[in-house]
C-alpha cells in the first residue's frame, strides 16, 4: 500500500482513459478536460476502456508520480457523471483499489458482548 498524505484530495475522472498515456499526456488531460492543476499535490484517478485499469498521477512537490493497478478479476466500480470529474476521500479509494465498492462499503459485524 503506497501511502499518500492525509489531506490529499482525490479525483476520479469519469469515463474511460486511453491506459497507453504517460505522465505529461495525463498530467495534460487533468489541465484541459478537469480543469484542474496537476502539480497542486491532488490526486487524479483514471480508468481504462474495460475497466479492469487504473493509473494514479501525483505530484508530490519533487516530481510526478505514476501508478498503476490491474485487477486479476472484475472490474472497478465508477461513477458516470456529467462534469467528468468526482472526488472521493482517500478511505474511498483505498476501497476503490481493493477492488471494494466504495460508495457503500459494508461494515463487519461486531459482537456486542465477549462470551
Amino acid at each position: 500500500m503506497i501511502a499518500f498524505a492525509s489531506g490529499v484530495r482525490v479525483w476520479l475522472a469519469t469515463g474511460h482513459t486511453d491506459m497507453r498515456k504517460g505522465f505529461d499526456t495525463l498530467a495534460l488531460l487533468v489541465q484541459e478536460t478537469l480543469k484542474r492543476d496537476p502539480h497542486a499535490g491532488d490526486l487524479y484517478v483514471f480508468r481504462g476502456r474495460r475497466g479492469d485499469r487504473v493509473k494514479l498521477i501525483w505530484h508530490d512537490g519533487q516530481g510526478a508520480c505514476l501508478f498503476t493497478k490491474r485487477l486479476e478479476r472484475g472490474r472497478f466500480l465508477w461513477p458516470s457523471a456529467a462534469d467528468g470529474v468526482v472526488t472521493i476521500s482517500a478511505a474511498q479509494l483505498s476501497y476503490l483499489l481493493e477492488g471494494i465498492d466504495w460508495r457503500m462499503p459494508q461494515k463487519t459485524w461486531r459482537p456486542k458482548a465477549a462470551g
